[in-house]
């Protein structure tokens, strides 16, 4: 773990204005997984309602016309406080200050969520497969600790591609304490499946999720056929390079996107933050 310097104190949170449809709430808990990984939680406003896989518009009161990012909301839609996983970018308009937050602290958050990777954008199947790369595997955190899921599917798959062994540490966490969960635990025996795997350090299992799904080894390390729309349903979320390339490789085995208003077969979200 590391020590945060202070961010946004209460007391200088106070010295701009709270802008409108925002909420103002208090750093609860932060963690750091290594120089460039971090999550943290924050206090739930109790009007806030999301769906798991969302996101929302947060931001730091250190302005005048403070800076808002999307973020995905790490955490599920029953849960008392709001996580988010966040990356840290040394110049980025939002993370070079959000990275130094500690307990405590003020975290701006607008009103309204919104966002594709729902599980009602998709129809019934058997498999769910979660894609993500690098701090895509956000919503995978959410959904993953959702009763909905499981209600809904029987099967789900969830791969998370990262440079280097680190950075899968919040994802390896997170599965490992699924069978644990008072909530869901009964319900994640057996049917989680997880693929971790890195693209520069050495790891058990290495290799771009494109490449595996091209190579087929994907579904060789999983027990399954390729891509069926008739057994099965993705989300993806990571950069926009490897959306782009995971939407093509889905389309390409007949599955068809899907959308709130019209549920189908695979759902990309493209909300990033910096």
């Amino acid at each position: 773990m590391q020590t945060a310097a202070l961010a946004v104190t209460t007391d200088e949170a106070h010295a701009f204005p709270i802008p409108a449809n925002t909420y103002a709430e208090r750093v609860v808990s932060v963690t750091h997984y290594t120089d460039s990984l971090f999550s943290f939680r924050i206090t739930r406003p109790a009007a806030f309602r999301f769906r798991s896989g969302e996101f929302v518009m947060i931001g730091l009161p250190n302005a005048e016309r403070p800076v808002f990012r999307a973020y995905s909301i790490a955490s599920p839609a029953w849960d008392e406080e709001v996580e988010f996983y966040s990356i840290k970018v040394a110049d980025g308009p939002l993370t070079q200050h959000l990275q130094k937050i500690q307990p405590g602290d003020t975290v701006l958050m607008k009103h309204k969520s919104t966002g594709t990777l729902v599980l009602d954008a998709l129809t019934p199947a058997r498999r769910l497969w979660m894609v993500a790369t690098g701090t895509g595997f956000a919503p995978w955190a959410s959904l993953l600790r959702d009763p909905e899921t499981y209600e809904k599917f029987d099967e789900i798959v969830v791969t998370n591609t990262c440079r280097d062994v680190a950075d899968l540490a919040y994802g390896d966490q997170l599965v490992a304490s699924l069978e644990n969960d008072p909530l869901i635990g009964e319900l994640t025996a057996g049917r989680v499946r997880y693929v971790a795997t890195t693209t520069r350090e050495t790891s058990p299992q290495m290799g771009r999720i494109t490449t595996l799904i091209e190579n087929g080894d994907l579904f060789r390390i999983v027990g399954c056929a390729p891509f069926d729309r008739e057994t099965d349903r993705v989300m993806i979320c990571g950069s926009m390079a490897m959306l782009k390339d995971v939407k093509a490789l889905v389309e390409a085995h007949g599955l068809e996107e899907g959308s709130n208003n019209k549920p189908a077969d695979f759902v990309v979200e493209r909300a990033f933050v910096g």
